[in-house]
């Protein structure tokens, strides 16, 4: 019995640092170290800008990038995921942050977590694959204009104290303070954008957004003490740092604020298992390797959940941190562990240096974070593709965008979940036969072309393709069609795939009708599964066990007979 447990738990969650441990050798060491070294210096300014783009201290996103980087891979399904503070929540933790403050942010990332690990549990890590495109790109695109929108108040050193978490309401405040456009803070943060796009050319190898900061942090700093250049906001105007420490703390849970982040807590969740999902499987694409997607969304949950007891925001894979950890020789979770880090001795022994940053150089590299994020080339593929496709895409990126994540998600997946039942109950076909079928149509495994021809009084109903509730109708069409009374009525079901509830409703509603009526049903090539759900609703003893026929052959025979007597 113990070892039947054990096994389960394995098969449940195996982390990959397991298996990777095994056979481990110094010069895969080596190569992980390095690799954890250089996605740690680049995820630096990366987790400041999202920590501060989601109304909290720069702090806590370097908190989150340490303790949940570590714990993602510690306990992750991927060997090189490298996790984090990401662009993709920023909106979400902006709004709950203006709302319900960072209290508010601790408990909804903390529900978040306990969700991610439900779903690991309940192995929902394929079925999550399952999101349509358009609704991935719809709210990507969302989100990246979002924060776009964000950033304008810094790059154009307006000095807004408080921006309005509206998109719309964003704007109008802009135009009403685009007088105070601050000129230093704009040629910072255009310049920043500009090292960023072209540092690519010069070094794949060096981040060009810690280039882009290292370099205008200098030049901000000698323009304020010696060329007496003021108005340039840094970090440290911004926020009383003190010395950079990790603590742990109990945060403050009120159960009816619980009920009220619910929404909140469950779009993190989905937005965080996505992204994750997502970021290990474009890993899997460039290593060979496959990850486990509930592991890993156990251990996305884990780190959830841990983070915000030490002031942590929301945390899940990061695509380019990931793919950095790849490029520069990232095998093993070993390497994201260093990455880890390496955050932590930057944080606690350079910390302060982190306060000279000007607001425009950080607002520059979210806008770059912003335009990779956009996917404008998929968004402008889709939106000429097939209609529905593109309905769905641009709804769910319209709520992004002027209302919030959870109703875009929410709508975007009711909207394809609609569209898509509209198109399989369109090729759905019911066909009805009066005097002959073609065998070579409709018989199993027949290549005769001959016709079969049908007793009076006998027809037969065809259904190509799954009978569902989106088809309800269209087989009432067909049947309020019939002019004379038959016999025998032969439901050929060797095309049905499934049935739900609603069809077996509808067909068991069919039979009682028909009976009433004097009509006998028979069944025509019903599999084995669809068999199973008729004998769980009643049906197959409602219709009697022989006339519940293995292929048409048999059921127009069984139908000769009812019909001769």
């Amino acid at each position: 019995m113990v070892a039947l447990k054990n096994d389960f738990v394995k098969k449940l969650f195996r982390p990959k640092l397991l298996d990777t441990l095994k056979g481990y050798t110094k010069e895969q060491m080596s190569a992980d170290v390095m690799s954890g070294v250089i996605v740690g210096i680049v995820a630096l300014p990366l987790a400041i800008a999202f920590g501060i783009a989601s109304g909290v201290t720069p702090e806590r996103g370097l908190v989150t990038a340490v303790i949940a980087g570590f714990l993602v891979s510690l306990l992750g399904g991927s060997r090189v995921q490298i996790g984090g503070p990401t662009g993709a929540f920023i909106v979400i933790v902006y709004g709950i942050v203006q709302q319900f403050g960072t209290s508010g942010l601790i408990v909804a990332t903390i529900m978040a977590g306990v969700m991610l690990v439900a779903m690991g549990l309940l192995k929902f890590g394929a079925i999550i694959r399952f999101i349509p495109y358009p609704v991935v790109v719809g709210f990507t695109s969302g989100i990246a204009l979002t924060i776009f929108a964000t950033q304008i108040n810094d790059i154009l050193g307006l000095g807004i104290a408080n921006v309005p978490a509206d998109f719309i309401d964003k704007w109008a405040v802009y135009g009403q303070s685009i007088a105070s456009f601050n000129p230093w803070a704009f040629g910072i943060g255009a310049v920043t954008v500009a090292i960023i796009m072209w540092m690519p050319k010069v070094s794949k190898k060096v981040p060009g957004s810690l280039v882009a900061i290292v370099v205008m942090t200098g030049v901000v700093w000698l323009l304020r003490e010696y060329a007496g250049v003021g108005g340039i906001e840094t970090i440290g105007d911004r926020f009383a740092l003190g010395k950079m420490s990790i603590a742990a703390e109990a945060p403050k849970i009120d159960f009816a604020m619980v009920r009220e982040l619910l929404p909140a807590a469950f779009t993190i969740a989905m937005l965080g298992a996505i992204e994750s999902l997502l970021s290990a499987t474009v890993a899997d694409g460039a290593t060979g390797d496959k990850h486990d997607s509930n592991t890993e969304l156990i251990a996305q949950g884990v780190a959830n959940v841990v983070t915000p007891f030490f002031g942590g925001i929301p945390a899940t894979g990061a695509i380019a941190r990931t793919m950095t950890n790849i490029n520069n020789g990232g095998r093993t979770p070993v390497a994201g562990m260093v990455h880890a880090v390496v955050l932590l001795l930057i944080m606690l022994f350079l910390g302060s240096l982190t306060r000279h940053i000007p607001m425009s150089c950080l607002a520059g590299v979210l806008v770059v974070v912003a335009y990779n994020m956009s996917e404008w080339r998929q968004f402008r593929s889709l939106v000429r593709g097939e209609r529905a496709g593109a309905a769905v895409l641009l709804a769910t990126f319209l709520l992004t965008v002027v209302f919030d994540l959870t109703i875009a998600i929410e709508i975007g997946l009711l909207l394809a979940v609609v569209l898509f039942l509209k198109r399989v109950s369109d090729v759905t076909t019911v066909s009805r036969f009066r005097r002959e079928v073609a065998e070579a149509d409709y018989v199993e495994g027949s290549v005769d072309t001959e016709k079969l021809e049908l007793p009076k009084g006998v027809e037969v109903y065809e259904i190509d393709g799954p009978f569902f509730f989106g088809l309800a109708g269209k087989f009432d069409d067909v049947m309020k069609a019939i002019g004379d009374k038959p016999e025998v009525r032969i439901i050929r079901m060797r095309k049905v795939p499934f049935v739900d509830s609603t069809g077996a409703h509808n067909l068991e509603s069919l039979v009682k009708a028909s009976q009433r009526e004097g009509i006998t049903i028979l069944l025509s090539g019903v599999n084995d599964g669809v068999r199973e759900t008729l004998r769980a609703y009643g049906i197959e003893e409602l219709v009697g066990r022989e006339n519940v026929l293995s292929n048409i052959n048999e059921a127009v025979a069984r139908a000769g007979e009812i019909a001769g007597e």
